[in-house]
């Protein structure tokens, strides 16, 4: 028997499974900031908690795999492939963020959260929970109408991440700290405003989305 070496190339969209694939990554995305939210209020087996986080980074790996090795093996797609590309970059880059700031707070051996971290990692799930409920809007044209609303509020959102980091850096200067507690948690505050400004990357993947689709 003879093996073709030539990869197997789709000529059929496969728009449904794209979409289900965007939406089964940003709801990734929403486990991984509950947990994160999770691990912050109780701080109980923080190592435990981190690796769990690090477990849901993993999942969202893999849907990102299944959408990379889609794309390679399909001709026509449903929206631009550099668009695909960017919304899956972007979606596990918010995941790898807050993973990030989980493992951080494991390896320095936080004693406790500030309440910046609370802060933060609030404005976190909200704005995880926007990028999840716009993802879907993007299937049908009739529903693209909807999206804008998600967009402002994402921006939004992450106009606040960025004051609260500025504040809380400036808190780290200011108050009596220790240089190597403020070299931790200036890690940690940029990985957690880096997870929000990913996700305000993903809102303006959307609109251009949008404006392609309209």
């Amino acid at each position: 028997m003879k093996f073709s070496l030539i990869p197997r190339i789709s000529f059929v969209p496969k728009e449904g499974k794209f979409f289900d694939l965007f939406e089964e990554s940003a709801r990734n995305v929403v486990k991984t900031a509950n947990l994160f939210v999770e691990m912050i209020d109780k701080w109980d087996d923080v190592p435990g908690r981190a690796r769990q986080i690090k477990e849901l980074e993993h999942e969202g790996d893999e849907i990102t795999h299944r959408i990379v090795a889609m794309l390679n093996s399909t001709f026509i797609t449903p929206i631009d492939r550099e668009d695909i590309s960017h919304l899956t970059e972007h979606l596990d880059d918010v995941a790898d963020c807050i993973e990030d700031a989980a493992s951080c707070m494991a390896l320095y051996e936080v004693v406790a959260p500030t309440k910046r971290t609370h802060d933060l990692a609030a404005i976190i799930v909200k704005i995880c929970n926007e990028v999840s409920e716009a993802m879907p809007l993007i299937r049908n044209r009739k529903e693209l109408g909807k999206l804008p609303s998600h967009c402002i509020e994402i921006n939004r959102l992450e106009n606040e991440a960025d004051a609260v980091f500025r504040a809380a850096l400036a808190e780290l200067f200011r108050e009596k700290i220790e240089v190597a507690d403020i070299i931790k948690w200036r890690e940690i505050y940029f990985y957690m405003e880096a997870a929000t400004d990913r996700c305000e990357d993903i809102a303006n993947v959307l609109e251009g989305i949008m404006i392609k689709r309209t």
